[in-house]
């Protein structure tokens, strides 16, 4: 009974030091992987109770990293199996939570690439895992870095699939709001460089031979200009903030149009569907035709996308840079997923110039013209999708909705990358749980309708209609009150403060004229009138009326006062016809005012036709432009032209004359102040003096051409006058 006793107390109190504990772990732990059962290391753990807990931890978390070096050159189903044993270890408290990833960390070290890629594979299958609470906050740094330092390793050109699933890892196991998977402040990779062609001055027309060679199979001209201008859309799909820049987006706009077209000339045609168009035609003989056609109504849009979703299953294609030799530019042009990958990359663009994004700088904005050109443009490109086989429409349809969901996205981050919580149901209140109380019987139709034809009255169903039916015995006697009469008077319109410019009064008061008083037939022969002058002449001519009114109606009082009889009703109308003279009398001629409403006065202070700005027209251009010859450069920057600018005109026309013309026809639509002085200014202070005496002598002669007519002009108000008092009278 004593040794029974003693061997517990032994047992008891068993105990040891780190590298006993890491033996009989270890030992321990080759049972556990053999049974592939958590139980036998738990019991070999508690077994040692004199340890503390820290103790025996660190043994335990070195036997399995010991173990899993042992086990390394093993099949990767049983370093699978160790590292979930570690999980099922950490979950009972006798390992650190950071031992799985440790474990895999140190697998990913000293395998190759291969292996790592089937390894990886638990990684992914235990996400879920990686997220409980033991093991996120603990694990997430380990488990970047680990992801981290695999990147690094792989080759994003070489290794793409991999490098992919490391990123989709990273996107399912970090939340939506972690900052360290976010872009911030919208950074572009600036580094992604497109090297493509050969330098300029290497390039002869031997180039452009063996460039149309590689074409002669479609009906296209592929030149080393077409693609050139091809590849260097890549530059601003790289940087999109360039075209925000004038030069730069003339070029990409340039550019962008010349591909565009090459891709409406050059459709590809869908050749799966002709080979099953062959085939059936070839089993089912005349039929065919007659039987694709039903196949194309009959099949719904389910059936559509299973096979579409079957067809992209089956493809194996996949490229993660596109090559830039000039010999492959016409089997690129003829490759549907070519073709696709540019056009999206338009509408990722397209959409990024247009939207808000928090940190894009103020000066970042489209004009009106760049909006019209993106609009019209993303149309074309959507319908170019839809046009390019195989399942253009589902496709152009799935990544419109992909871009609708990326504006959504950009609204979250410009409100902060706010986290995502589920919204908490609120708790009802007390009138909410309250029972409804019980609906009341309708009172039946036929009884509503009899009662209201015994009170005299109407009822149709809808208590607003009912109470209107009603207000009145007789509705179109009501409709005639006074009350309803919202139009009003002429003077009191005319009167108000308004726009001179506003159609909508001019409108509304031309009708109230037409309505109220006999002066809108006044100035019908008048063409040259204008409404807002017309309607001044009207409310100056009333207020006249008016007040000559009260002018007679008191004397026709005063002389009612002072006159009996006859000669006391005779005198207002005596008066009547000395007030209606005196009216035509004093009255000035407001009808001569219409032709030009201004005063006398500012008519001399205006200055003369001659004396305008003469401004500079594209035929003054074609007249001065051979003047001018090489040092065309020296003007564009005398107008206010950068050194860009100048270069883009320089390398997009062939010769001086025509990028002479092109820069002035800029300058011309964008100068408010492109006038002929200041040109033959400017060309004087270049010493330019033939074209600067070009200039002066076109000046003179549109002076002389706009003095010519003014004889003809100054003796038309005479000859209209006239009209304009009888008019008046």
């Amino acid at each position: 009974m004593s040794t029974q006793s003693a061997l517990a107390d032994g047992t008891a109190t068993k105990s040891a030091n780190f590298f006993a504990l890491q033996a009989a772990f270890e030992s321990a732990l080759e049972q556990a992987i053999a049974e592939n059962d958590v139980e036998q290391l738990i019991k070999e753990y508690h077994s040692f109770r004199a340890n503390s807990e820290h103790d025996k931890r660190s043994p335990m978390d070195q036997a399995f990293r010991e173990v899993l070096m042992k086990r390394l050159s093993d099949d990767v189903e049983r370093i699978g199996a160790l590292v979930r044993l570690s999980v099922d270890a950490a979950r009972a408290e006798i390992v650190s939570n950071t031992i799985p990833v440790v474990l895999l960390g140190d697998t990913f070290d000293v395998v190759t690439l291969n292996k790592c890629e089937l390894i990886f594979k638990f990684v992914e299958d235990l996400v879920e895992v990686w997220k409980e609470e033991i093991f996120f906050a603990s694990c997430k740094n380990n488990l970047l870095r680990m992801c981290n330092d695999l990147l690094r390793r792989l080759s994003r050109t070489q290794n793409t699939v991999f490098c992919g699933r490391i990123l989709l890892f990273l996107s399912k196991f970090f939340p939506f709001s972690e900052r360290s998977g976010l872009n911030i402040v919208s950074e572009f990779n600036l580094d992604n460089f497109t090297e493509y062609g050969l330098d300029s001055k290497d390039h002869d027309d031997l180039d452009n031979k063996e460039l149309e060679d590689t074409a002669e199979d479609i009906p296209l001209k592929i030149d080393y200009d077409l693609y050139c201008k091809f590849w260097s859309l890549q530059d601003f799909f790289r940087n999109p903030n360039q075209c925000y820049s004038k030069a730069q987006w003339k070029m990409f706009q340039m550019h962008a149009e010349t591909i565009l077209q090459s891709f409406l000339s050059f459709k590809l045609e869908d050749i799966r569907q002709n080979t099953d168009s062959n085939s059936a035609n070839s089993a089912n003989g005349s039929s065919g035709d007659a039987g694709a056609q039903m196949m194309d109504v009959d099949v719904d849009d389910a059936a559509v996308d299973a096979a579409a979703s079957m067809a992209v299953r089956k493809e194996t294609n996949f490229f993660a840079k596109f090559l830039t030799n000039p010999k492959l530019l016409a089997l690129q042009l003829s490759d549907s997923n070519f073709r696709r990958a540019v056009l999206v990359q338009f509408l990722i663009l397209f959409q990024y110039l247009q939207v808000s994004v928090k940190f894009k700088i103020d000066t970042y904005t489209l004009t009106s013209a760049q909006s019209d050109f993106i609009k019209e443009t993303e149309q074309r490109v959507y319908k170019l999708l839809e046009e390019t086989p195989p399942n253009g429409r589902r496709f152009a349809r799935t990544v419109q909705h992909m871009l609708q969901r990326e504006e959504m996205w950009n609204n979250w981050k410009n409100d902060g990358c706010k986290e995502f919580k589920k919204p908490e149901e609120p708790e009802p209140t007390e009138e909410e749980s309250k029972p409804s109380p019980p609906k009341r019987a309708k009172r039946p139709l036929g009884d509503c309708l009899r009662e209201a034809a015994r009170n005299g009255k109407f009822y149709l169903g809808n208590d607003n209609l009912t109470r209107l039916w009603n207000y009145s015995p007789d509705n179109l006697q009501a409709c005639k009150s006074e009350q309803r009469n919202f139009l009003p008077q002429l003077e009191t319109y005319l009167e108000t403060p308004y726009d001179k410019t506003d159609p909508a009064f001019e409108w509304r008061a031309l009708r109230l004229l037409a309505r109220q008083t006999p002066h809108f037939f006044t100035f019908v022969t008048q063409p040259s009138c204008k409404i807002a002058d017309y309607l001044d002449v009207v409310r100056k001519r009333l207020a006249r009326e008016k007040e000559l009114a009260k002018q007679i109606n008191t004397a026709a009082a005063n002389a009612s006062e002072h006159n009996n009889g006859l000669a006391a009703s005779s005198a207002p109308a005596e008066q009547e016809h000395d007030a209606s003279v005196a009216l035509q009398e004093t009255e000035p001629e407001p009808d001569l005012e219409v032709e030009d409403p201004e005063p006398v006065v500012e008519e001399a202070d205006e200055p003369p036709a001659h004396e305008k700005p003469l401004m500079v027209t594209a035929a003054h251009i074609e007249e001065i432009t051979p003047l001018i010859g090489e040092p065309w450069m020296k003007v564009g920057k005398k107008i206010g032209f950068s050194n860009d600018e100048l270069l883009f005109f320089q390398m997009e026309n062939p010769t001086p004359g025509v990028a002479c013309m092109k820069m002035l026809t800029n300058w011309i639509s964008d100068d408010d102040d492109a006038t002929l002085e200041n040109w033959a200014y400017m060309l004087e202070g270049l010493e330019m003096h033939k074209a600067a005496d070009a200039v002066k002598a076109i000046i003179e002669r549109e002076k002389a051409g706009s003095t010519q007519p003014q004889p003809q002009a100054e003796a038309q108000p005479d000859a209209n006058s006239n009209d304009v008092e009888i008019l008046s009278d």
